[in-house]
């Protein structure tokens, strides 16, 4: 009976371990050396929001088409401002390959400061000691010398007091930051409708359609969208005729073109629904407004700010 037993014991045990190997084989293992894809990373990873930089280039280098007015359209700066800060005399005149600084230049050279030397170590010197036999009249003598053998402290010069003060190393000097594009310039302006008409032209960028065409009627009234300043006032930019461009704040410029009459000078500060000009046909084959919204120079769709109507 035990010698049963036993074998049955054997038995079972030897089922058991077999049942461990063959489930150790059936394990998933996981390949760490394969990168992870792309799907298996969250979104929010890469939904952090950013600001817009100020994508403009510190020069323009000129070229062949070039007026000093469309450089100063396409990049959202006053003309004048352009020829006072590159030394042009003619804003007119211009020569291809020539380099129009857009920014002044705000970072003015760190004086160069030159540690002062360290001063020279004071070597203090006074009389030698003499060994005397001791005895009384000795003890008296020296009781005698003491007063005139005790050293006088230097008195500290300007010169040395202000020594740390040079030799300190100049605070590193903060590095200048590319301008972001706030939010709150969207919020700052309020826009309004230029003129009133049907829009018959709309914004594409992809068909380099850079505004809005609005129909009406020649000499319809045309409204400053919003207020700012008159940085251009002509018709010396080809294909929009008679022009006028409205500076906003450092980041919006908006564009009146193919008026029959212009009624504001360059340098004129407009408030917002401000009779600036009215409609007509110059550069075009029939009577509109063509308007655009220009973000450091760069066109966005008016739809954005304007409830534009196509019916």
């Amino acid at each position: 009976m035990t010698h049963k037993l036993l074998t049955f014991g054997l038995v079972a045990a030897l089922i058991i371990l077999q049942g461990c190997a063959s489930s150790r084989h059936a394990a998933p293992v996981a390949d760490r050396s394969q990168p992870v894809k792309a799907s298996t990373i969250t979104k929010s990873a890469f939904n952090t929001p950013q600001r817009e930089k100020d994508w403009r280039p510190h020069i323009y280098i000129v070229q062949k088409g070039d007026t000093l007015f469309s450089i100063a359209f396409n990049f959202g700066f006053d003309y004048r401002e352009l020829a006072e800060m590159n030394g042009i005399a003619d804003p007119g005149v211009i020569k291809i390959g020539q380099e129009i600084r857009l920014f002044r230049d705000g970072n003015a050279p760190r004086p160069v400061i030159i540690p002062a030397p360290p001063p020279t170590p004071v070597i203090k010197e006074g009389p030698l000691a003499i060994k005397y036999a001791y005895s009384e009249n000795a003890v008296a003598a020296l009781d005698k010398s003491e007063p005139s053998q005790k050293l006088t402290p230097k008195p500290i010069t300007p010169l040395e007091t202000k020594t740390e003060a040079v030799a300190k190393k100049p605070e590193p000097a903060s590095q200048p930051v590319a301008k972001d594009l706030v939010a709150a310039d969207d919020e700052a302006l309020n826009w309004r409708m230029p003129t009133n008409g049907k829009v018959i032209g709309g914004f594409s960028e992809a068909e380099n359609r850079k505004g809005v065409d609005i129909a009406g009627k020649s000499g319809q009234p045309i409204f400053a969208s919003a207020p700012g300043k008159v940085v251009y006032s002509g018709s010396g930019l080809r294909g929009y005729g008679n022009l006028v461009i409205i500076k906003h704040n450092q980041t919006y410029l908006s564009a009146y073109a193919h008026n029959s009459k212009v009624l504001v000078k360059e340098g004129q500060s407009v408030s917002q629904g401000q009779k600036i000009a009215e409609m007509g046909n110059t550069d075009s084959d029939q009577v509109k407004l063509h308007f655009e919204v220009r973000r450091y120079g760069k066109p966005v769709d008016p739809a954005r700010f304007l409830p534009l109507s196509k019916s």
